[in-house]
């Protein structure tokens, strides 16, 4: 009886630590989103704006986006590099794919790359969602971070090479600028900059203190290319 009742003890046990365990990892899984062809990352890269260049930026929504059960696709984060030591430009419009983009919850952002640099897009405070499927904090939250890195001018090309507006292409996080957008299309004024979902203003440095300070969080638009 008593080895009866010992063994009955055990495989409660062994019930109960499984149950947990299962209920345990259900709770770290991620919302997942594999129809998702567009998002706004939910956190930044470890160094502010410096994402070791184009490639590491990719790597970035790359890696979230595979988190949120869309990794079966090629992301590519928006934005430009100028034609600066020897560099060659690239444009943000170029390495996004064709369209149609569509959040985590299915609202459509822009169907073509002609129509994502029109008035015509529908980034807003409301749909400017991130891999998990939360709202990026707009400037009317305590915590602002509508501001996200593009380096890239209105119609989606790069600047000209004059004046660093991608913190050295993408591999600073000091001193330094680059232009951003404003996901939320809010600002200060009323204004077509203030308005500008990729050409608001410049950051105040490439560190991710400077990059909070100017309204950010050192965070992409991150596009499904195929």
């Amino acid at each position: 009886m008593k080895i009866r009742a010992g063994l009955a003890a055990l495989t409660a046990s062994t019930l109960l630590l499984t149950a947990a365990a299962t209920s345990s990892q259900a709770q770290q899984t991620p919302p997942q989103f594999p129809n998702m062809t567009f998002f706004i990352t939910s956190v930044g890269g470890p160094q502010g704006a410096n994402f070791g260049g184009l490639e590491g930026a990719d790597r970035h929504c790359q890696t979230l986006a595979a988190k949120a059960g869309a990794g079966a696709k090629t992301w590519r984060a928006y934005l430009s590099t100028q034609a600066v030591g020897g560099a060659t430009a690239v444009n943000a419009r170029d390495r996004i794919g064709k369209g149609p983009w569509v959040n985590a919850n299915g609202v459509q952002i822009a169907s073509s790359v002609e129509d994502l640099h029109s008035d015509n897009n529908k980034l807003t405070a409301a749909t400017s969602v991130a891999e998990t499927g939360r709202l990026i904090p707009s400037r009317l939250y305590t915590v602002n971070q509508h501001d996200i890195l593009t380096g890239t001018q209105t119609d989606g090309t790069a600047f000209p090479p004059d004046k660093d507006m991608t913190c050295g292409n993408w591999t600073k996080n000091g001193e330094g600028s680059a232009m951003v957008g404003h996901t939320d299309r809010m600002g200060l004024r009323d204004d077509a900059p203030s308005k500008s979902w990729n050409t608001s203003h410049p950051s105040r440095g490439c560190d991710l203190p400077s990059l909070v300070a100017t309204g950010g969080a050192g965070l992409l638009y991150c596009f499904a290319a195929d």
